[in-house]
């Protein structure tokens, strides 16, 4: 029976910095993410809310924004190419979300600028050349 065991391990392809610090800024939204669905499942059972059908679907949304935030963190991890749109329209959701908590009745400048500042560096960082360039599809 032949060996086949390699003998020499194949080179490592290591992440760019620009590429990790994305992975963060995915990661902390997605943490964050978590914790508020958690929040509002406990929220939801604990205190009783004015409107039960709006709390489960708040409840119920939050929870989907957070699968697909942690889809998006895991092929942003593996580099799967398809996760640069999902991550621009998730930015492009949070800085509207930063937007609306800047201006209105209920206005808290402090929750708007927590929303914008990751929304604006995970842009910044998506449309980089190195996020471009590891996330590119191989040449066949």
């Amino acid at each position: 029976m032949p060996d086949t065991t390699p003998t020499e391990s194949e080179p490592v392809e290591r992440r760019s910095p620009v590429l990790v610090a994305l992975l963060v800024v995915v990661g902390v939204e997605f943490a964050a993410l978590l914790v508020l669905t958690v929040v509002l499942v406990v929220e939801l059972v604990v205190a009783p809310a004015t409107s039960i059908a709006s709390g489960i679907a708040l409840t119920i949304l939050a929870a989907i924004a957070a699968l697909w935030l942690g889809a998006l963190f895991v092929g942003l991890r593996n580099r799967r190419p398809w996760v640069r749109s999902g991550i621009i329209v998730w930015q492009v959701l949070q800085g509207a979300l930063a937007i609306g908590a800047f201006q209105g009745v209920f206005r808290v400048p402090a929750v708007g600028w927590l929303l914008l500042i990751p929304a604006l560096l995970g842009i910044t960082l998506v449309l980089s050349r190195p996020v471009t360039d590891a996330l590119a599809r191989p040449v066949e």
